[in-house]
C-alpha cells in the first residue's frame, strides 16, 4: 500500500496541508481542537511524522518532562532545578531543562519545540499571557510554579504571609517608610508581591513606594540605589534577593550605610545572601521542595491523575540576619497612610495614590 502523505492527512481532517505541518512543527500555533483532528486522521492513516513517529499531543509515553525556566543564570532557579532533577529521578523520568531569557516570546517558542518530545511541562515563572498558558494545558500535562491560572495544576509559595512578615519586622525596627523595588513588568509574582505590601502598610498606617519595574539583576538593583536615595526611604522590600544585593551595593557607593541608615529586605534567600556584607534579611521559599513537587505532580497527571483544582501553596519563612536594623530617629517622616509609585530607576518622576486601594 502506498504511504500515507501529509496532503491525505489534511483531506481526512478537513485542512491545509500547511495546518497538518504546522500541528507537528509548532503545535502551539494550530487551535487545539484542530490539532486533536488532525492527529486522529493520521492514527486512522498510519501517517508518521519524524523519526519518533509520535503527534505532539497524541499518545505515547515519552518517559521526559520539559522544566521551563526563565533565567537559569538565576540563583533563584538553582535548588528548584535541583529539586526537579531528583523527583524525576526517582520516577525514572528524563528531565529537559530550558530557560527563556525573561522573554514570553522565547518561552511560547521553547514550548512549541518541546511539546512533542515530552509529557508533560513544568513551567517556572511563566512570563507568557494566561491565554497562551491555556493553549498548552489543552495538549499537555502542566505545572505551573509560580503562576496561577484556574486549567492548570499549580505550586506557589505563600508570598503574601512572607511579605506580611518582613513589613512587621521594619515596624518593629520603627521605619515608616518602606520602598518597593519591584520586578519584571511581566512577572505575575511581583504583582502579587506588591499588592501585600500596600495591603501590610495599609493596615499598619504605614506608607510604601514603588520603584520599578526592574530586571530580576544585581545591576538593576545597583541603578535602582539612587532612587532609593532619591526618595529618602529608611526601608527596603525588594521584590527578589539580587535587586536586594544590588541596593546594599549602590547605597554602598553612595555613602548611604546598611542597616545604619537604610534595612533591607529581599525575598527567596538565595545562597549568595550570606556571602554579601552585610548578610541579607530576606523572605526564604522553599524552593527545592517547589521544583520537586512540580515535577512529581506533573508527572502524575501525565499518567491520567486529575488535578484538585486548588493551587498548593508552600510555607515561608523571615530569615533575619544583618541587612535590617533599628531606625534612627534623626530625619522626618512624611505623612503616613499613603502609597507612593515611582517610575523606573532612570524615571525621577514620583506620584501619590491612596493606599487604601
Amino acid at each position: 500500500m502506498k504511504r500515507p502523505t501529509i496532503y491525505d492527512v489534511a483531506r481526512e481532517a478537513g485542512v491545509a496541508a500547511s495546518t497538518v505541518s504546522r500541528a507537528y512543527a509548532r503545535p502551539g500555533r494550530v487551535h487545539a481542537e484542530t490539532a486533536q483532528r488532525i492527529f486522529r486522521a493520521a492514527e486512522r492513516l498510519g501517517y508518521r511524522s519524524g523519526a519518533a513517529g509520535q503527534a505532539p499531543g497524541g499518545g505515547g509515553q515519552r518517559n521526559a518532562i520539559a522544566l521551563v525556566v526563565a533565567d537559569v543564570t538565576n540563583p533563584f532557579y538553582g535548588d528548584i532545578i535541583k529539586g526537579a532533577y531528583e523527583a524525576a529521578r526517582e520516577a525514572g523520568y528524563q528531565l529537559i531543562l530550558s530557560h527563556t531569557n525573561e522573554s514570553p516570546k522565547v518561552e511560547r517558542q521553547t514550548i512549541e519545540q518541546e511539546l512533542g518530545q515530552v509529557d508533560g511541562l513544568v513551567i517556572a515563572s511563566s512570563r507568557m499571557t494566561d491565554s497562551a498558558l491555556r493553549m498548552v494545558v489543552k495538549q499537555k500535562a502542566v505545572v505551573l510554579l509560580n503562576r496561577v491560572i484556574p486549567e492548570a495544576n499549580c505550586v506557589l509559595i505563600d508570598a503574601e504571609r512572607g511579605i506580611r512578615r518582613a513589613v512587621e519586622h521594619l515596624a518593629r525596627l520603627g521605619h515608616e517608610r518602606i520602598t518597593y523595588v519591584a520586578g519584571p513588568e511581566t512577572s505575575w509574582s511581583d504583582g502579587i508581591r506588591w499588592r501585600a505590601v500596600r495591603k501590610v502598610v495599609g493596615e499598619l498606617g504605614l506608607e510604601a513606594r514603588r520603584i520599578g519595574p526592574c530586571e530580576p539583576t544585581v545591576l538593576a538593583g545597583l541603578s535602582a540605589a539612587l532612587r532609593v536615595a532619591e526618595l529618602g526611604s529608611t526601608a527596603v522590600q525588594a521584590y527578589n534577593d539580587q535587586l536586594a544585593i544590588g541596593v546594599v551595593k549602590g547605597l554602598g557607593r553612595l555613602g548611604i550605610e546598611v542597616p545604619s541608615q537604610v534595612s533591607v529586605v529581599g525575598f527567596d534567600n538565595i545562597i549568595l545572601d550570606e556571602l554579601v556584607e552585610p548578610q541579607l534579611t530576606t523572605i526564604a521559599s522553599p524552593l527545592y521542595r517547589m521544583g520537586f513537587t512540580g515535577v512529581r505532580n506533573c508527572i502524575a497527571v501525565a499518567q491520567g491523575a486529575q488535578p484538585s483544582g486548588d493551587p498548593l501553596v508552600l510555607p515561608v519563612r523571615l530569615v533575619v540576619r544583618g541587612s535590617t536594623a533599628q531606625r534612627k530617629r534623626n530625619s522626618t517622616s512624611p505623612a503616613r497612610g499613603t502609597t507612593m509609585v515611582a517610575g523606573s530607576a532612570s524615571n525621577s518622576a514620583t506620584s501619590m495614590v491612596d493606599g487604601s486601594r
